[in-house]
C-alpha cells in the first residue's frame, strides 16, 4: 500500500445479479498521525460506493481522477 494519499477501487459481482458489476471507488488520506475519535489516522473519503460500471468504465474514472489530484491509484481484486 502507498503511503499517504492514493485512490482504491474495488470491484465485485453483484449478491443479486452474477453477471452485474459494481464498483466502489475511495480517497484515502493519512491524517499524519492526528488519531480521530474512531482511533484512526485516515481519512476516507468515498467517491462511489457499489455503482453498477464495468471494470474497464472504474479505472477510467479512477484513473483520470488520480492523474487529475496527482495521487496513486490502487486496485484491488478480491478472488
Amino acid at each position: 500500500m502507498p503511503e499517504g494519499d492514493y485512490l482504491q477501487v474495488r470491484t465485485r459481482t453483484s449478491p443479486e445479479d452474477d453477471t452485474l458489476t459494481l464498483a466502489t471507488i475511495q480517497r484515502c488520506v493519512d491524517k499524519g498521525g492526528d488519531v480521530d475519535a474512531t482511533g484512526t489516522t485516515w481519512k476516507v473519503r468515498t467517491l462511489v460506493a457499489d455503482q453498477p460500471m464495468t471494470r474497464d468504465e472504474a479505472m477510467g474514472f479512477a484513473t483520470r481522477y488520480a492523474e487529475r489530484k496527482n495521487i496513486p491509484l490502487v486496485v484491488t481484486d478480491p478472488r
